[in-house]
């Protein structure tokens, strides 16, 4: 038998939220549009556009009508912590079903050793995440190639 070896990780929307968020970041204030954010993460605009309706109803980003409307951060980028953006996306923060504030019961809960420990490593990986800011996220680290593009600029990809 043959065993594969898993990641824990995010799904691709959550990713592509934290992605166009710290697009985002690099201009607090900014009204951007989805296309702008699109053409700079290199994120479909249909996926940019979907994601950013998520985030307005998490009030992560605010939106903003009219012909030069489009969405802002609805925070300063230091006061928004990653963990709200996976929650955005994901739902509680958790790694199994049987863990407080989650609404998936465990059919073996009642008989289960490790029923209850589970929520110290999950109040873990979340304080984790709460302590990371979305402005640490975007900061440009690294050759360009591999940066975060500025406003107006268009992501490259090496070749």
């Amino acid at each position: 038998m043959v065993w594969i070896k898993r990641m824990f990780k995010l799904n691709r929307l959550t990713d592509y939220a934290v992605v166009i968020m710290s697009q985002m970041a690099l201009t607090p204030g900014a009204i951007r549009n989805a296309a702008e954010l699109a053409r700079e993460t290199a994120v479909p605009q249909p996926t940019v556009a979907k994601i950013l309706g998520i985030l307005t109803k998490s009030e992560l980003v605010s939106a903003h009508r009219g012909a030069a409307g489009g969405y802002s951060l609805a925070s300063a980028p230091d006061e928004i912590p990653v963990s709200d953006i996976i929650e955005a996306l994901e739902g509680p923060i958790a790694l199994t079903a049987c863990v407080e504030g989650t609404p998936d019961i465990c059919g073996t809960q009642a008989l289960c050793p490790l029923r209850g420990h589970w929520n110290r490593v999950n109040l873990a990986i979340k304080d984790a995440l709460e302590k990371v800011s979305l402005s640490e996220l975007a900061i440009v680290h690294g050759p360009p190639d591999l940066a975060i593009r500025g406003p107006g600029e268009e992501l490259q990809r090496p070749l």
